[in-house]
């Protein structure tokens, strides 16, 4: 039996009764759990303490980030967390290679200035599939997608395809397409469909995962935040759907800790409204 002083016990069941009577913390937490819990729930429930509080003063609601992390704990609300990674890339020796342009470094100044591409796998009740993705690293932004049965080149060149179709880089903004040494992307058609495209091709050094690091770890929250997070999958349909609304809330809605806390396509309108006004100045 547990025991309870007198005193304490009519105190709370006073409060029970009298909810003015509770102390100013717990009324503030009464106001401040709605509100985490539709942030946690807007955003695949993937967020952890910190982009929940982020994304809360980004609303103008005033809290502490330990305050967020308490509450979490007391819901039973806790952000996706990343597992180990599985190297799918298989490499094709006759093919020659084209030079490693970036030479690990995933910065960019705009947007169409360098892309990065890379696949990972998805285990189903009906087998494997695999999921490509095409980044443009200046805001992190996902520019094309491709769900597959298959790891063939056309695969791949379907993202490729919508990621032009998408951005329609030009030629005068030299963009790099990078990977790793994949027969996919080293094959004779995807690096003629990006000559046709205007685009120089860029491959990572065989075997080393920092050399395509930034695309592997895209792959890593997309397995953490939607494939580890609601499966098992059953389809293909059902991973594809999924895929579809993780890309446009990650483009659109996920807080970035690179770029300032910010969605990508924030980003790229940051980029191109200070581009337009700078314009505006000089004419």
């Amino acid at each position: 039996m547990l025991r309870v002083a007198p005193s304490a016990y009519r105190r709370h069941a006073a409060r029970q009764r009298h909810p003015e009577l509770r102390s100013g913390r717990a009324k503030r937490d009464d106001q401040l759990i709605p509100h985490i819990e539709r942030v946690w729930d807007s955003n695949l429930r993937v967020y952890g303490a910190d982009k929940v509080w982020k994304q809360m003063n980004r609303e103008a609601i005033p809290v502490a980030r330990c305050t967020v992390e308490r509450l979490m704990r007391r819901l039973g609300l806790r952000g996706a967390r990343r597992g180990k990674t599985v190297r799918t890339t298989v490499a094709d020796r006759s093919v020659p290679c084209p030079l490693d342009r970036v030479n690990r470094q995933f910065t960019a100044d705009r947007p169409n200035q360098l892309w990065v591409s890379d696949f990972t796998y998805v285990s189903t009740w009906q087998g494997w599939l695999y999921v490509a993705f095409v980044i443009d690293v200046f805001a992190r932004c996902i520019v094309g997608w491709r769900v597959s049965r298959t790891m063939t080149t056309d695969f791949v060149l379907d993202a490729l395809e919508q990621a032009l179709y998408a951005r329609r880089p030009s030629d005068s903004e030299n963009l790099i397409h990078h990977s790793d040494r994949g027969a996919q992307y080293v094959s004779v058609r995807y690096t003629e469909r990006l000559a046709e495209a205007g685009i120089d091709p860029s491959v990572g050094s065989k075997g080393d995962s920092y050399d395509n690091a930034l695309a592997e770890t895209i792959n890593g929250l997309y397995k953490a935040e939607v494939i580890h997070r609601r499966g098992p999958w059953k389809s293909m349909e059902s991973v594809e759907l999924a895929t579809l609304e993780w890309v446009s809330w990650f483009n659109h809605q996920r807080l970035m800790g690179p770029l300032g806390y910010i969605p990508p396509a924030e980003a790229e309108a940051n980029y191109y409204r200070q581009l337009n006004r700078q314009a505006a100045i000089a004419a």
